[in-house]
């Protein structure tokens, strides 16, 4: 029969697994590293993977397709347990690697993989401090709110200004983040994977209404931190300006990866 079905664009999933387990049916996994629709009639066709996408690399379509089969869904998350996982490749881990002994695991035992490699575990190590405190560093945030969902498109602090679009963890995984970053630039901060998926929208009006100088992106290493730098692309296509513009990774032991 033909009926409304879910679409995922491979080409833009950045493998996030936020679908994963917004599906309650088990109709999505991850292959690969993309999102792939596994059978038609585990996708009731209600969407719930759609809102969650940072990418917006869901979207309905038209098609022959296999009817709904609950009752094969549930079999299937009876035969899973009840678990919905989405990312394979999660993991707690250790930046310096651990013996398994001391984490509680023989030698054959791997802790379960399950969620979104943005939100795996990490024990990061570093040296320790000296007695000595070193001197506190003068904020140089020159602006607020700073939150991309609260701050007025229309504001004033925004004309000739240079704008920075960080993750809101990108702050906080670089020491650095105030001089290198914020310092004389109009600071905005979100994160793609637990706001809601208006940022293009927003800052698109942002650009549209003011005259910025240039746009610094800062984002994490993590695939869902990806929403934050589409955003910002797609921004920069729909407000009919060009505008010069770099991105910066920062990893989550606080490397700059890619500047």
């Amino acid at each position: 029969m033909v009926r409304k079905i879910i679409k995922i664009d491979e080409d833009k999933c950045n493998g996030c697994g936020l679908c994963v387990t917004a599906c309650h049916e088990g109709a999505i996994a991850l292959v690969d590293g993309k999102a792939k629709l596994m059978r038609d009639d585990y996708c009731d066709g209600l969407g719930n993977c759609l809102p969650v996408c940072p990418v917006a690399a869901i979207s309905f379509e038209e098609r022959e397709a296999g009817v709904f089969d609950e009752n094969a869904v549930k079999a299937n998350m009876e035969n899973k347990g009840g678990a919905e996982c989405g990312c394979p490749g999660t993991k707690a881990k250790l930046i310096r690697p651990m013996p398994k002994a001391a984490k509680g695991l023989d030698d054959n035992q791997e802790p379960l993989a399950c969620g979104c490699p943005g939100t795996e575990s990490k024990l990061i190590t570093r040296a320790a401090a000296g007695l000595v405190q070193p001197p506190a560093t003068e904020s140089q945030l020159s602006q607020w709110p700073v939150q991309i969902k609260l701050v007025p498109v229309n504001a004033s602090y925004f004309e000739n200004s240079n704008l920075l679009v960080a993750a809101d963890c990108s702050a906080y995984a670089y020491g650095g983040f105030h001089e290198r970053f914020i310092k004389n630039r109009v600071t905005l901060i979100g994160c793609p994977k637990l706001d809601d998926n208006d940022y293009p929208e927003k800052l698109t009006e942002i650009l549209k209404q003011n005259n910025i100088k240039s746009v610094t992106v800062v984002r994490m290493e993590v695939p869902c931190c990806g929403g934050i730098e589409n955003a910002v692309r797609t921004a920069l296509q729909n407000c009919g300006k060009l505008i010069p513009w770099q991105i910066v990774t920062i990893s989550t032991d606080g490397k700059v990866l890619e500047d």
